[in-house]
C-alpha cells in the first residue's frame, strides 16, 4: 500500500457494505484478537448490521484512498466509560499510525456523549496490541476474563483519561 493520508470517517448506515466487509475481513485475519467469530458475524443479515449502526455506538473506519485499512467501535457510556470494540488496522498498515486515529476518533467521541475513560479489552496473547494500547495512555486495570470467542485465553482490561482539551 502507498503512503497517503488516512481519512477517518463515522460509519452510518449508508456504509453498511464496507462495515460488514472490513468486520468479516478482521474476524478472519485476526480471530485471537476478537470476543466474536467469522463464523457468527457471516451469518448476521442486513437486520443485525444496521442495529450495530443505529443502536447509540460509534463505529469508525479508516481509509486510506479508496480502500478501508480500519475500523474500531465505541459503544455507548455507561458510568462515564465508553467501551472500544471492535479494533482491527489491515496488516498492511498497521505501526502507521492508523489506529493511533482510530482511537483518538472513539476518545472524541466518548469526550462528546460525557464520558471520562475509555476501557477496553486485550487477548492475553496478543502483546502488540497491549503495547500499543500503553504507548497511548491505556493502564491495565486489573481485570481479567476468558475471551468469549476462545475460554482457554484470558483477556485484560485496560483503561484511559479522555483528556480534556
Amino acid at each position: 500500500m502507498t503512503e497517503s493520508t488516512v481519512e477517518i470517517h463515522l460509519a452510518s448506515v449508508a456504509d453498511l457494505p464496507e462495515v460488514r466487509a472490513v468486520r468479516l475481513r478482521a474476524l478472519q485475519e485476526a480471530p485471537y484478537a476478537f470476543a466474536s467469530t467469522y463464523e457468527r458475524e457471516s451469518a448476521f443479515g442486513a437486520a443485525d448490521w444496521v442495529e450495530r449502526l443505529t443502536s447509540g455506538s460509534a463505529t469508525f473506519l479508516a481509509r486510506v484512498g479508496e480502500t478501508t485499512v480500519g475500523i474500531c467501535t465505541g459503544l455507548p457510556p455507561r458510568d462515564a466509560i465508553v467501551e472500544l470494540v471492535a479494533m482491527w488496522v489491515d496488516p498492511a498498515v498497521r505501526g502507521s499510525g492508523v489506529a493511533a486515529e482510530l482511537v483518538h476518533a472513539v476518545s472524541a467521541w466518548a469526550a462528546d456523549q460525557g464520558a471520562d475513560r475509555v476501557h477496553l479489552w486485550v487477548a492475553g496473547a496478543n502483546e502488540r496490541a497491549k503495547r500499543f494500547y500503553e504507548r497511548l495512555d491505556f493502564v491495565l486495570t486489573g481485570e481479567r476474563q476468558p475471551l468469549p470467542s476462545d475460554p482457554g485465553v484470558q483477556e485484560f482490561g485496560m483503561v484511559r483519561l479522555i483528556s480534556p482539551e
